[in-house]
């Protein structure tokens, strides 16, 4: 592993060529992530805080509205909770094929339960079945008692509308730093942070 490396050489973030607001620049380069035909460029790595101890896995993001980065999950998972006790948390995008990467530090807070359902409504039958079917996070005997448990939901809603588990919703990651990381040859690569300052994002240049 210690042989590993790769000059990044792709691209450039220069102060003259970015976005004065960071959602215009993260759109730009998610709209960039789009056209590279990126698998899942929806897909960051939430890192949320558990006891004083960090804890990271793959989410997907699934909105970007009013100055808020919205994924959903099931609020009695290890990160549902994590984030209720604590909303201090990270999002990790790793547009790796660009030599880009996006990290977002915010804290979250559950959206309006309206704007769940409303969502948890737009998925396909087997997503909505599958959040009342698994109890996320909490141990489990075998695969086959996993399947059963999604027999037993699907009997259960064959001929019922199915609703949102009320331990199931959106949470908004609500951001007051954004960093951008562009990769550049021979480790000297780009990042640009902004800030919140007094309501009022700021641009500043770190060291790589």
């Amino acid at each position: 592993m210690k042989d590993l490396r790769q000059n990044y050489t792709k691209g450039e973030l220069v102060e003259n060529q970015i976005a004065d607001d960071p959602f215009a620049q993260f759109d730009q380069w998610f709209t960039d992530a789009l056209n590279a035909e990126i698998l899942e460029p929806n897909a960051m790595i939430l890192s949320s805080v558990d006891n004083n101890k960090p804890d990271s896995r793959i989410v997907l993001l699934k909105d970007v509205r009013g100055g808020e980065f919205v994924f959903y999950t099931n609020y009695d998972s290890h990160k549902g909770q994590q984030l209720q006790n604590n909303p201090n948390c990270t999002l990790l995008f790793p547009w790796i094929n660009l030599e880009r990467q996006v990290i977002i530090r915010g804290h979250a807070t559950k959206i309006p339960t309206n704007e769940s359902e409303e969502y948890f409504l737009s998925r396909p039958k087997s997503s909505q079945i599958g959040a009342w079917a698994s109890n996320q996070s909490k141990q489990i005997d075998s695969r086959i008692t996993l399947e059963n448990q999604l027999k037993e939901t699907q009997e259960k809603f064959n001929n019922l509308p199915l609703t949102k588990p009320p331990h199931w919703g959106g949470f908004a990651v609500n951001p007051h730093e954004i960093e951008f990381w562009q990769g550049r040859p021979n480790r000297l690569h780009d990042r640009i942070l902004y800030t919140l300052q007094n309501g009022v994002w700021v641009t500043s240049r770190l060291q790589p």
